[in-house]
């Protein structure tokens, strides 16, 4: 498995919304409020042999409200 962590910038209003629809779709291992340029951050296990971006966009790239995404992939480093 890969681990992704996605942020989501909302559109005003649509931040609790987009939380449950996320939750609803049953994808991701967490999900967090924050403070900053974006609203709320998941951590996502991707399957080995997946296209990130094709998995991430059909899963949950199309939930309404959702504004904009940042996409952080990991590396093991040690």
């Amino acid at each position: 498995m890969r681990c992704v962590f996605v942020q989501f910038r909302c559109s005003p209003g649509k931040t609790y919304g987009v939380a449950e629809a996320i939750y609803d779709r049953e994808v991701v291992s967490e999900l967090y409020s924050t403070s900053g340029d974006f609203d709320l951050m998941a951590k996502i296990y991707i399957p080995e042999g997946e296209d990130i971006g094709r998995y991430l966009t059909d899963r949950l790239f199309d939930i309404p409200g959702i504004d904009r995404t940042l996409t952080t992939i990991t590396f093991r480093a040690f």
